[in-house]
Order: C-alpha cells, then structure tokens, then sequence
C-alpha cells in the first residue's frame, strides 16, 4: 500500500499546448407534454475557452451544476457538444469521424467519479482493464494480461487481484483500478472527473500520490475536476473556476489561492478549513446571498451579480463581462476588474 502523504505538484508544463478549448458549448433539451416537445434548454457549458499545457494538472473548481463534468465529457466526445471547437495537438475532435476518431480516443481517458458503477461486476479487474486493448485489437491475448498486470503493479496492487471481481475490493482500490484502466492505452490526456471525492481522506491522500507519480514516470496531463479546493491546490499547476457554465477565473495555482481577483472565487477560497487553530480567524468568511439561479434560465449580464456584493447596477447585469487576461496568465471575467484595469 502507498505512503500516506500529500505534497504539492511540482512539475510544470512545457509551455506546449495539448489541449486548446474554443467556445464550448453543451445544451440539454428539456423536453415535455404528450408529444414531448423541446421547451427550454439546460445551459450546461455556455461559451468555455481555456487551454490545458502538455504535462500540467488544470483543476477545474466550482460548485454543483456548474458544469465541470459536462466540460470534461464534452472534450473527449463521450457527449456530443452543441458548439464550438476542442483542439487536441491541433486536431479539431469535433470534426473527426471512424477511425480517425477512434485513434484518437487511445490518447484521450478518464477516470471516473464512482469506482464501482464504472467496472463490469460480472467481470474480473482484468479483464476489464484489458477491455481497450481488445477493442483496439492491439497485443496478443498473453501480451494484454501481462500489460494488466503491471499496470496493476503500477497502482500499488497485486498479480491476483486481477482474477477478483469489483465487489471484492474497496474503494480505494477499485479507483486504483479505474486508473489502471485509464492507463492500458498509454493516453497523453487523462480527465479526472472528481476521482477521490467518495474517498476517505487518509485513501485519497494515497489515490492522489498514485496520480502525481504516474504523472512524473509517463508525463500525463490531466484535467482534475473536484469540489475540495485543497485538493485541488495540491495535484494542480492552474485552476481554473467554473460558474453556472461560464469559466469566470483561470490562473496559475500560487496566483489564484493567494491572490484570487474574481468575487465568487473570493467565496470560495474563503470556505476553505484552516488546521492551524491559531490562524482559524484571521481570514473573513465571505456568505454568499441565494441560490444559484437555475441553468435553463441564467440570469443576464454576468451570471454571478445576483449573488455579487459589488455587483454594478446597469451594467454587471446587462452586459457580460470579457473573459480577459489581466496579467501573467491571470484571466478572470468581472467588470470591477475591467474598469479597475
């Protein structure tokens, strides 16, 4: 069994981008009556560009319903998006089809929220990791189940576990093993969809040193979606916040916990629990006002100045601010920020 320990990410990215995400867009249709026609439109992913550096984690924060999920799932086609572009190494996704397709989907994983509704229960872990390798017809049937082995070597588990059913592991061992899956077809790209959030916290401090070192040995990226920002301080090199589909703060991970710009990413980072009991009140704990308005409806202008303190009348809720970089990569979209600038 790994280590317990949880240290910061120190690797960087190479400045190259992998990943380059232009206006994306995801609706879902809310469907209704005897013929069950389209009536409105669940605005998931409202207009998201970023981009994610070859060898870099971004985090992806925001509260649920915000749309991280639908973002991950949306760039590696596993929905279909309802608009804009999704560039991997300066291949537009969107417009693949077949086989072109299908090669692409080897470079490009996920690691699922829920490790036991993402495994076959009526197939052994093995068999299950090699499901990829069989689909892509790569290997001989001796070279598959050798590769399944290491990869589970890789994840800190045993050669016969591999002969067991999910129900027979915990949880934290049926993540190790949803990992090991994402791994089989050696990706360039892993989307880490909240992958220790049904997690003890002593097991997703050893799921997420997993993560970090196979990061370092195979030079992964990954796009780490989470609820807890201290997670996600420690596993990312940016963070990028999400709001009721709209990305509204991206920056480098130093950058955006201590000097967030963006009111809503101001909230956030003042929830998080402080352990030093001596320095528990020296941060103001900002109380957000009401609920976050419903996606089929958001409200005009900036999504957020419902529930924003600064919120300029006449304006914050008209027009909608530019997602603009402020500096040193530091993007935030907010009129107090513009008109300070």
């Amino acid at each position: 069994m790994a280590e317990t320990r949880v240290q910061p990410q120190t690797s960087v990215a190479t400045g190259e981008d992998l990943i380059v995400v232009k206006d994306l867009v995801k609706y879902f249709p809310v469907r209704g009556g005897f013929l069950q026609r389209i009536r409105a439109y669940v605005k998931a992913v409202d207009g998201v560009s970023f981009t994610i550096k070859r060898g870099e984690t971004l985090g992806l924060v925001g509260e649920s319903g915000c749309g991280k999920t639908t973002v991950g799932r949306t760039i590696l086609r596993l929905i279909p998006p309802t608009g804009g572009h999704v560039y991997f190494e300066g291949k537009d996704i969107f417009a693949l089809r077949g086989r072109a397709l299908k090669e692409i989907r080897k470079d490009m994983q996920i690691v699922f929220q829920d490790p036991y509704s993402s495994l076959d229960p009526r197939m052994p872990v093995g068999e299950s990791i090699m499901e990829g390798l069989v689909v892509h017809r790569l290997g001989t049937p001796e070279e598959r189940w050798e590769k399944a082995i290491h990869l589970l070597r890789m994840v800190n588990l045993e050669d016969f576990h591999a002969k067991r059913y999910p129900h027979e592991f915990s949880g934290g061992q049926r993540q190790r093993i949803g990992i090991a899956r994402a791994l089989a077809l050696d990706p360039k790209f892993i989307v880490a969809d909240e992958p220790v959030s049904a997690l003890d916290v002593s097991v997703q401090a050893q799921v997420l040193n997993i993560l970090m070192d196979l990061q370092e040995q195979l030079g992964l990226t990954y796009m780490f979606v989470a609820h807890n920002l201290s997670v996600v301080e420690h596993i990312s090199t940016r963070v990028a916040v999400m709001y009721l589909g709209k990305m509204v703060e991206l920056a480098n991970r130093r950058e955006i916990f201590e000097h967030p710009l963006h009111p809503y990413t101001q909230a956030l980072m003042s929830a998080i629990p402080i352990a030093d009991p001596k320095k528990a009140g020296s941060r103001d704990r900002i109380i957000l006002e009401g609920d976050v308005p419903s996606p089929i409806n958001p409200p005009s202008g900036c999504h957020f100045h419902p529930r924003c303190r600064y919120a300029i009348k006449g304006l914050c809720d008209k027009e909608e601010p530019p997602f603009k970089d402020y500096g040193s990569g530091h993007f935030v979209a907010c009129w107090l920020i513009e008109r300070a600038a």
